[in-house]
């Protein structure tokens, strides 16, 4: 490594965003099991057992509920067809908060496999790192100490963009595991809604939100492998230009192409849940 300053921070900084987005990578094909040891995932799955006999419990409650609200009278429940539909309801309602946790992982299967076709697809193993060009270190190491000095400045707001912005992103992403385990430990009072035909539409918002957050890693991982490509295209350097303007027109265009990246993962959530019209 350079004995330059400012060769050394811009360095440190973008080795910090390589981390950060190569952590990323790597957390949108985990899953929520193997997520921290797995520790967390153990917790989540006691608090859903424990939810599962009050689950039960508002399933009866529901049902009841919504043959009161959709039986004209008593005679109908009496007809067999109609009876027949409603054991049925019960059975599958019963059935969904009694394997909520594996339909539930089902789903996150489906999507994982969606989300490593895409990563097969790319053609990209891993996020691409992001690099200071060797023109642009020779440039800074040739500069004096007061032609250094308005480098300085630019390599320290660059870099405080940079971090900042490697942060938000691994932020996101962790935000999205946070949803996911809290979908699951909750479950069994949303599904149970499904036992009543007039509360049924709370368990399919509840089960189409839960995919959305799933299907989110599918919007960040195509986020990054577009990223990715514009990081083996690095901004062209001007070799004729000062060091100090050389230095900020790349960071400046390397802040833009972070900035999308960060603001898409930002908004994956609102972009998944318009397309399932939620």
């Amino acid at each position: 490594m350079s004995d330059n300053w400012v060769v050394q921070h811009l360095i440190n900084t973008l080795d910090t965003w390589n981390e950060k987005l190569a952590e990323v990578w790597q957390l949108l094909t985990m899953s929520p099991s193997a997520f921290k040891g797995g520790g967390i995932w153990r917790v989540i799955l006691n608090i859903n057992g424990s939810l599962q006999a009050i689950g039960l419990a508002l399933l009866v409650l529901f049902f009841l509920s919504g043959v009161v609200k959709t039986s004209a009278n008593l005679g109908e429940i009496k007809r067999p067809e109609h009876a027949l539909k409603l054991f049925i309801r019960f059975a599958i309602a019963k059935g969904v908060v009694t394997y909520g946790l594996s339909l539930m992982m089902a789903i996150f299967n489906i999507i994982q496999g969606i989300i490593t076709r895409i990563m097969n697809t790319s053609g990209i193993s891993g996020a691409t790192k992001t690099t200071l060009p060797g023109e642009m270190v020779t440039a800074i190491e040739d500069c004096g100490f007061f032609e250094s000095i308005p480098l300085w400045a630019v390599t320290i707001i660059g870099s405080l963009f940079v971090t900042v912005l490697s942060f938000i992103i691994i932020l996101t992403v962790y935000g999205r595991f946070f949803r996911i385990y809290m979908y699951t430990a909750i479950a069994p009072i949303p599904l149970s809604t499904f036992a009543g035909q007039p509360t049924q539409n709370i368990g399919k918002s509840f089960v189409k939100g839960y995919a959305a957050v799933c299907l989110e890693g599918a919007i960040i991982v195509i986020a990054c492998v577009i990223f990715s490509m514009f990081a083996a295209s690095p901004p062209q350097v001007d070799a004729d230009a000062a060091p100090a303007a050389m230095v900020w027109k790349y960071i400046g265009e390397l802040v833009f192409n972070m900035l999308v990246l960060v603001g898409t993962v930002k908004i994956s959530d609102r972009l998944v849940r318009e397309m399932l019209g939620l």
